[in-house]
């Protein structure tokens, strides 16, 4: 009864889901399921896993914020969902 509240032992410690950070997780359940429902399990986990190793070497460290700047930076501008910014092929801006 002593121990009712979890207390971290880091601050910046990332919420996991099992052995995964939210983001990893979010990017291998994808694959995952599109392997449930196209009736192909071992392809999907395959690329699970597989997803799951880029993103973990995409981040290296960093936090989850560095992926989307990363997409911003070199996806088209309707994958990223950022509305108010501007295009990033424009390198110079008035002002």
């Amino acid at each position: 009864m002593s121990d009712r509240y979890i207390v971290p032992k880091r601050l910046d410690d990332p919420e996991l889901i099992g052995f995964w950070t939210l983001d990893e997780f979010a990017g291998m359940i994808v694959p995952f399921t599109w392997g449930i429902l196209g009736q192909h399990v071992f392809i999907g986990i395959a690329l699970a896993a597989a997803s799951w190793f880029a993103l973990r070497k995409a981040k290296a460290g960093r936090s989850w914020a560095w992926v989307i700047h990363a997409a911003y930076w070199h996806l088209p501008a309707g994958l990223t969902g950022l509305k108010m910014t501007p295009p990033s092929h424009c390198r110079l801006l008035a002002g």
